[in-house]
């Protein structure tokens, strides 16, 4: 009976949740981006293994590409100069691949920034930071980055996955401000941020854990958003 109870309960919230999703607001980049100089685009795993090849590649993924170009693309003409891809580039021997088999090693193809992204005439331009992991933060340089660049209190988030890299980064970004009593504004377009998605009898059949995309995408949103994050449809001219 307790079980019965819980799962009425959950699909509640979980009808709750669809409609929030539904009502968040879309930003003009006017708003989203009131101060260029002050602002930072930060994209995590945009790269192929995630969205053309390999055992990781998701169609889900891979239709973000064009909204993050876009928003790249907007940013750039509303005058922001800092944009910073967090990339797998896993180590041969990766602890990771554990947990989620062999992917993106270092120097392969699909380590290698989507094309959608290289295709942008700043391209050059764009600071491009490396983990061995699903944080962006642990062995990276992207902290060192942040604390060089203390003028940065516009942090807008875009990638994959929404439930793993992405809300680690976000998260991250939030917390440290919070401990650090600094002022700091972290967006995330949900256009921008997807999951894979891999269904109970598919993953039944490969020995894996299911991952409801739907729904753990939802969840993670809502849990950013409950943590400070602002959380938006859209960012748009």
């Amino acid at each position: 009976m307790a079980d019965r109870n819980a799962l009425g309960k959950s699909e509640r919230f979980l009808r709750y949740l669809s409609e929030w999703h539904t009502a968040l607001p879309s930003l003009p980049v006017g708003k989203a981006i009131p101060d260029a100089g002050r602002a930072a685009i930060f994209s995590v795993d945009l790269v192929n293994g995630f969205c053309y090849e390999g055992p990781l590649a998701s169609p889900r993924v891979k239709a973000i590409l064009r909204p993050a170009a876009d928003l790249f693309r907007l940013a750039w003409e509303r005058g922001v100069r800092n944009f910073v891809l967090i990339q797998e580039g896993h180590e041969p021997n990766a602890r990771e691949f554990d947990q989620y088999g062999p992917h993106c090693v270092r120097g392969s193809s699909e380590a290698e920034t989507v094309p959608e992204i290289r295709a942008l005439p700043f391209y050059s331009q764009m600071k491009v930071v490396l983990k061995n992991s699903i944080s962006s933060f642990s062995g990276t340089s992207l902290g060192a980055w942040l604390r060089d660049h203390p003028e940065v209190n516009t942090l807008i988030t875009v990638g994959d996955c929404t439930d793993l890299c992405t809300y680690q980064l976000a998260m991250h970004m939030q917390l440290y401000a919070n401990a650090h009593q600094i002022g700091r504004r972290v967006i995330v377009p949900s256009d921008c941020v997807d999951t894979y998605d891999l269904p109970v009898e598919a993953a039944k059949k490969v020995g894996s854990l299911p991952h409801d995309a739907d729904v753990l995408s939802l969840i993670f949103l809502y849990h950013m958003a409950l943590n400070g994050i602002e959380v938006v449809r859209h960012i748009g001219a």
